[in-house]
C-alpha cells in the first residue's frame, strides 16, 4: 500500500502538480489538506480522468481536507468533523475506510501566537482528535498537516521559535496524547534520527537554506507501523512551477 499526504496550499493553484503526482507516484491513496476550495468546486471531474476519485470536507478559502483513491479502492463509510472541534465549520477532518484500515486525512489549526484565542482553539481541536483517535478501530491511519514539530530534531533552529507555535510543550503534549490512542509517528519508526523537513517558509529562500519543519505527519497504528517499508518526503515537489510550501510524505507499507 502506497499512501501520500501533502497540504497542497490551494487545490485550484496546485492541481497539476497532484495531477503530475498521481501519474509519477501511482499512490494507492492521497490525503489532502489546505484544499481551499468551495463544495461544488472540488475537481472530482480532474481526478476521474485521472483514474482517481476522492471524498471531501471542503470549507472554501482557508481550510478543505480530502481522501482520494486510486479506483478499483472503495472509500468506505466516510465522516467528515470532529464532534467538539472549537469551529464546526472548518473543514479540517475527514475519514474513510480502506480495505479495511481506518484512514484520516486532517489539517490541524495554526495556532497563530501562544496565548492567543486562537492557539487556545487548536489545543481544544486536538483534544477533539484525541477523542476520536481513541474511537477508530484498527488498523488505523492518521495523517495531514499536524502544524506542530513533534521534538527540537524537527525544527532547523529551535532557538528560532522560542515562545512561538509549532513547538510549545502544550501543543507538543498534546500530539502525545493522539499518540497515546495507540498510534505512532511512521516517519521515526524508520528514520529515528534522521532530519527531514516538509515544510519551508516561502520567503527568504528557506528550502533552498535547509530552514524547514517536519509537521506533516502519519501516526500509524502497530499493525501498520510493523509492516513499514518506506517513508519519505519527496523533496522535488517543492521545487518547480508554483509549489506548496510543503512537500509530500509518502508512506508505504506491506498490504
Amino acid at each position: 500500500m502506497r499512501l501520500v499526504t501533502w497540504n497542497v496550499n490551494s487545490l485550484r493553484a496546485r492541481l497539476p502538480r497532484v495531477l503530475e503526482l498521481l501519474v509519477e507516484h501511482q499512490p494507492d491513496v492521497l490525503c489532502m489538506q489546505e484544499t481551499k476550495t468551495e463544495p461544488d468546486a472540488f475537481p472530482h471531474a480532474e481526478l476521474r480522468e485521472a483514474g482517481y476519485h476522492a471524498v471531501d470536507n471542503s470549507g472554501g478559502r482557508w481550510e478543505g481536507v480530502a481522501i482520494v483513491a486510486r479506483d478499483g479502492i472503495s472509500l468506505e463509510d466516510p465522516r467528515s468533523g470532529l464532534d467538539g472541534q472549537p469551529v464546526p465549520s472548518e473543514a479540517r477532518w475527514i475519514e474513510a475506510s480502506v480495505d479495511g484500515t481506518r484512514i484520516v486525512s486532517t489539517y490541524v489549526p495554526n495556532g497563530r501566537m501562544v496565548d492567543s484565542e486562537w492557539y487556545e482553539g487548536k489545543l481544544q481541536f486536538l483534544a477533539a482528535a484525541a477523542k476520536r483517535a481513541a474511537d477508530l478501530r484498527a488498523p488505523r491511519l492518521i495523517a495531514g498537516d499536524m502544524n506542530i514539530a513533534p521534538a527540537d530534531l524537527d525544527v532547523y533552529d529551535p532557538r528560532a521559535f522560542e515562545g512561538a507555535t509549532h513547538v510549545t510543550t502544550k501543543e507538543r503534549d498534546a500530539l502525545r496524547t493522539i499518540e497515546a490512542t495507540g498510534v505512532e509517528d511512521a516517519y521515526r519508526v524508520l528514520h529515528p534520527d534522521d532530519v527531514g523537513y516538509t515544510w519551508w517558509d516561502y520567503r527568504a529562500g528557506n528550502f533552498h537554506r535547509g530552514l524547514g519543519l517536519r509537521i506533516d505527519l502519519a501516526l500509524v497504528s502497530p499493525a501498520i507501523a510493523e509492516r513499514l517499508t518506506r517513508v519519505g518526503i519527496e523533496r522535488n515537489y517543492r521545487r518547480g512551477r508554483r509549489p506548496s510550501d510543503h512537500a509530500p510524505l509518502f508512506v508505504e507499507w506491506d498490504a
